[in-house]
């Protein structure tokens, strides 16, 4: 997709492209030097490389190829996801880390769902943000998990509970947050005074770039991550069209470019953030080089397959995010 370099190229570009609307050379230089300006004074620098690898590629527990294997939704082949029964499983089968889905009960417990509502994963039915946790803790998280029977009656955890079982089995935590920025801010801000650990032990991501730059705001020592797969506007995970509508889905493919663009030269540059998460089909080493090149690393995912890992970790030498640690399936997006 679009690539038109940072710094001079991007704000050029800008220019250009303002020049040819408004044919005001004026105009062109007050919007680009606004743009500039404003990135200027309300980045915030990425951390220290030192203090990002530390979480990125852990020594003490990279996988025999040199990266970190992430337990997607804490495993959610292996065992019923975003469980602690998961997290367990992830550590007994030797993931690095555990990927962790951050949502919130109506009276505003944060907990870890990856859906706004409980239907595909327990045995409940409704939205999060009409449940109260009392409610959410009667339910069978394990109900509809192809291993149920093995699992039954396990409960949806806090993010509380969650961590203290990851920091037990020294498990890296990605902390996915789908929405709520602010609340999300301050929960997880909250997490890192109470268990300093996870400063070297986690890190922040998301879809949402207004998630990670409030994360930033609210603790700018917090190691963060941008979470991107092009054309999520316009298709879902497996490529199918969201809009029935033709003129819609080329509209939404028209913003799937501007987004991407900015995710390369804006966005990131916006949060500092310290790592990239793309979707698999769209890495390859000249990805990787882009972003090492500004001192990102990229973490792939879902890599579900024997010969999708091999890849990763002996061409790309990158992180990957699977659904399983013990067998080929199917990814979740």
């Amino acid at each position: 997709m679009l690539q038109l370099g940072d710094g001079i190229a991007c704000l050029s570009a800008v220019f250009f492209v303002v020049l040819l609307g408004t044919r005001r050379p004026v105009w062109s230089s007050g919007i680009t030097l606004s743009i500039y300006l404003f990135l200027a004074s309300f980045r915030f620098p990425p951390l220290p490389a030192d203090r990002s690898r530390q979480v990125l590629r852990p020594v003490s527990k990279l996988a025999a190829g040199g990266v970190s294997v992430v337990a997607h939704r804490a495993g959610g082949h292996d065992a019923p996801e975003n469980t602690i029964a998961a997290i367990r499983a992830a550590s007994a089968n030797g993931a690095t880390g555990v990927e962790l889905d951050l949502e919130f009960t109506a009276d505003g417990i944060p907990i870890l769902m990856h859906d706004e509502t409980v239907d595909r994963t327990t045995n409940g039915s409704g939205p999060l943000s009409k449940l109260h946790f009392a409610e959410i803790g009667k339910l069978d998280a394990a109900a509809k998990h192809r291993l149920s029977d093995r699992f039954r009656g396990e409960k949806v955890p806090t993010l509380q509970e969650a961590v203290e079982e990851c920091i037990k089995h020294q498990l890296i935590i990605y902390f996915d947050v789908k929405s709520h920025p602010d609340e999300a801010a301050a929960a997880l801000k909250h997490l890192y005074q109470k268990h300093p650990v996870l400063y070297n032990s986690s890190v922040v991501c998301s879809f949402e770039p207004k998630v990670i730059y409030r994360m930033r705001q609210a603790d700018p020592e917090v190691v963060t991550a941008l979470t991107h797969r092009p054309w999520s506007l316009s298709r879902f995970g497996d490529g199918s069209p969201r809009f029935p509508s033709s003129w819609k889905h080329q509209w939404m493919q028209l913003l799937d470019v501007l987004l991407d663009w900015a995710h390369h030269h804006l966005l990131w540059n916006l949060c500092g953030v310290s790592a990239f998460l793309l979707q698999k089909n769209y890495i390859a080493p000249d990805t990787v080089q882009y972003w090492a090149e500004r001192g990102v690393d990229v973490v792939a995912w879902t890599v579900n397959t024997a010969v999708e890992k091999r890849y990763y970790e002996q061409l790309l030498n990158i992180n990957y995010i699977t659904d399983s640690l013990t067998e080929d399936c199917e990814p979740h997006y």
